[in-house]
């Protein structure tokens, strides 16, 4: 997967240049009303109320639409940790139905697999890492499965082995629905049409006012609050950085390190 570089930008430096840009457009709309009200010699600037309404209500729909998407991915994506952590938990406390040199040796990889799962979400967004990574923790895993599959084979291990193969292949599994989620981010198709209708909007915003002066206070929390929403939904969308983000439910899989502990 080659780097975006656009989901490199952390959201809130995104946000900055988006909160004066939608002043300028306001002001561009209202310099613009004044220019034309002038040139057609018009006493009074009519306005375009349902027009500038029903933009401002297909703009919020989207908006609210396009938050929802975030958060619900977002959501998912913690699910996904709490699930694998759990997981993880429970293949390592399963290695004690094995005999001890064995349950060592499962242990020990285990261990070493663990670490590549938390370096998985410290690396943060850099795509070598990430590769890295996955390719260290799938290299492990197979290590894993295959010293479970051949002690599946001994009788003396079956009921240990009917509990450790579907652990271990959780394990194994969360690695690609994680990998998928953190690729499924909000299409940038659609982060494009809201911002272009949220500009749309404040240049119409500004070209309906009516007034001779524009009411700066208004404009200012126009541009504040929408901006604060679209921040809001592009840093969901990021949650290895800015404000919003896994950190403390990555905390679950740095904490097993513990079960480690008398390995150490």
């Amino acid at each position: 997967m080659q780097p975006n570089h656009f989901d490199l930008i952390p959201a809130f430096y995104l946000a900055i240049p988006f909160f004066f840009l939608l002043i300028f457009i306001n002001w561009l709309g209202y310099k613009f009303k004044n220019y034309h009200t002038k040139r057609l010699a018009v006493k009074e600037h009519v306005g375009i109320g349902p027009t500038e309404g029903s933009l401002l209500g297909l703009t919020a729909l989207l908006l609210s639409f396009t938050f929802g998407m975030s958060a619900t991915k977002f959501e998912t994506r913690r699910q996904q940790i709490v699930s694998e952590a759990n997981d993880i938990g429970t293949t390592v406390l399963r290695c004690d139905m094995y005999p001890d040199s064995v349950r060592n040796l499962l242990r020990a990889d285990l261990k070493n697999y663990l670490e590549t799962r938390i370096d998985y979400y410290a690396v943060g967004d850099d795509e070598e890492l990430i590769k890295k990574s996955l390719e260290k923790a799938d290299s492990i895993s197979t290590i894993i499965w295959h010293t479970t599959a051949q002690l599946s084979k001994d009788l003396n291990n079956r009921v240990a082995s009917e509990q450790m193969i579907p652990s271990v292949n959780s394990i194994i599994d969360i690695i690609t629905t994680r990998e998928a989620a953190r690729r499924a981010s909000v299409p940038k198709m659609i982060l494009v049409v809201l911002c272009l209708l949220i500009l749309v909007s404040a240049f119409l915003s500004g070209y309906g006012s009516k007034s001779l002066e524009r009411n700066k206070v208004l404009v200012f929390a126009f541009a504040f609050i929408t901006t604060l929403a679209l921040y809001l939904v592009v840093d969901l969308d990021k949650p290895r950085q800015g404000f919003v983000n896994l950190n403390s439910t990555e905390e679950l899989l740095v904490n097993l390190r513990g079960l480690f502990a008398e390995t150490k």
